[in-house]
């Protein structure tokens, strides 16, 4: 007190009387904080001296091992951290600045952020969201409601005759495994979209005609989709697997509005002219199985003494269908070609065709009464679509290799032009009534698997291969 009274300037006794229990309190907290740190410092104390301690050099794949071979056990507190808990009201001021720098965030954690600012960012976020939602509906939508600039013209039109492709307008590396077939949608206003089906475990629908982008893929089977077609509205998918199912997909969602389960990988499919609602699968199996999307049960079983079943081809109407399969023992003509009548399941002919060559692709002729089987014998035969569904021995055509890929034929829009894809990744196209070749357009390196001719535009036409690819020629 007596330093106190020495000060003329010193402030009032109000002042001091205020100050003298913040300073009392003050040194006892001192010697609080010296105890604890003498205690959990000293000989007997379970912490370590930090100070007098130095940490080893650490790489970052010491710490990994250290992490993989130590369980996780939360920290014991330092004494610093037991000092800062005891007078937290005696920290120093510092700048700002300095509270940044101290506040800097280790790697992997993140800075605080108030509540106001989480909501804000929340709320921007969600508002992306809506419009990227809103965008791709908007592109969804469009893609059954828009028509093609380039489809526009030809609609409603009668049949030109179809012209040979020239050149290439898209090359599309389309999907990362094999495309299995390729075809365009039947509905005249929305044939600029293209389906393909790889073994990839995807089918993706494109803008064939304009663009030549995907406009849409779907994944709904866990296996290499063996084959997919068009539903006759245009709207919905048919796909079949190896993963044992078959399923129908909306194109605009891309949501499964049927599934069925055939307990064997499907290879091959079918839809019923007449009822597109039942469809028929096929695959490793004796059995060719009819089932009725709308209840996803079968309906009818059309077996035979065979392993797989290779095509399935409906006949006029619906009521009869030939089914191709892989059969080719020296007593096998019973078996490779077989008619069956839609609603009994009874084979009508077994007696189709007597040579010893399976038939991967069957297509039926848009005008007359035939159809034509793809053989591994490198050419294409003729059939009367007729009872007793006789071979037509005077024509084939030939000049082309198949050489055990499931290399498809198809016929043009107009019926005049047969074409084929090849073992050797060529097209070729072959004139329907002389059986002649036309032209052969070297379209790919790899097997040319799958061929499609538009149903609208005169002189537009797909093909795929084994690599993965598309082209789209003009």
């Amino acid at each position: 007190m007596n330093a106190l009274v020495s000060y003329d300037d010193s402030d009032s006794e109000d002042t001091l009387v205020k100050e003298e229990p913040f300073s009392e309190s003050l040194l006892e907290c001192e010697t609080a904080k010296q105890r604890l740190v003498s205690n959990l410092t000293g000989p007997n104390s379970e912490f370590p001296n930090y100070r007098d301690k130095k940490e080893p050099h650490t790489t970052a794949s010491n710490l990994y091992i250290q992490f993989a071979s130590t369980a996780w056990r939360p920290n014991k507190p330092t004494p610093q951290c037991i000092q800062e808990a005891v007078c937290p009201s005696l920290q120093p001021v510092v700048s700002s600045a300095a509270m940044n720098a101290k506040r800097s965030s280790p790697a992997g954690l993140k800075p605080y952020m108030s509540k106001r600012q989480r909501l804000s960012t929340l709320a921007v976020s969600s508002e992306v969201n809506k419009e990227g939602l809103s965008e791709l509906q908007a592109t969804r939508s469009r893609l059954l409601s828009e028509v093609s600039e380039r489809v526009r013209p030809f609609l409603g039109r009668k049949g030109g005759r179809t012209e040979l492709p020239r050149s290439v307008q898209h090359h599309i590396q389309a999907h990362q495994g094999p495309v299995n077939t390729v075809q365009w949608c039947p509905v005249p206003h929305l044939s600029h979209l293209l389906l393909s089906a790889s073994m990839d475990k995807t089918f993706k629908v494109w803008d064939g005609a304009t663009s030549g982008q995907c406009l849409q893929t779907y994944s709904t089977h866990c296996g290499a989709v063996r084959d997919a077609c068009w539903m006759p509205c245009g709207r919905r998918l048919f796909s079949g697997s190896f993963d044992n199912t078959a399923a129908i997909t909306d194109v605009e969602t891309g949501q499964v509005i049927a599934k069925m389960e055939n307990q064997f990988m499907v290879t091959c499919l079918a839809i019923q002219p007449s009822d597109p609602s039942v469809v028929l699968c096929g695959g490793f199996s004796a059995e060719v199985k009819a089932w009725d999307s709308r209840t996803c049960k079968v309906i009818k079983v059309y077996r035979a003494g065979i392993q797989q079943t290779l095509d399935i081809l409906f006949l006029g109407e619906g009521k009869e269908l030939v089914t191709s399969s892989d059969a080719v023992s020296r007593d096998s003509a019973d078996r490779t070609l077989i008619a069956w009548d839609f609603v009994t399941t009874a084979k009508i002919s077994n007696q189709i065709f007597h040579e010893r060559y399976t038939c991967p692709s069957l297509a039926l002729h848009p005008q007359e009464d035939c159809f034509v089987a793809q053989t591994n014998g490198n050419y294409i035969a003729l059939f009367s679509t007729q009872k007793p569904y006789k071979m037509n021995k005077r024509k084939r055509f030939e000049g082309h290799k198949v050489e055990g890929y499931a290399v498809q034929c198809e016929l043009s829009p107009d019926g005049t032009m047969l074409v084929s894809g090849s073992s050797m990744g060529s097209v070729h196209f072959y004139d329907f009534q002389r059986t002649r070749s036309l032209s052969i357009l070297h379209a790919h390196q790899q097997a040319c698997l799958g061929v499609s001719f538009h149903p609208v535009l005169p002189a537009v036409f797909a093909t795929c291969d084994w690599g993965g690819e598309i082209k789209i020629w003009n």
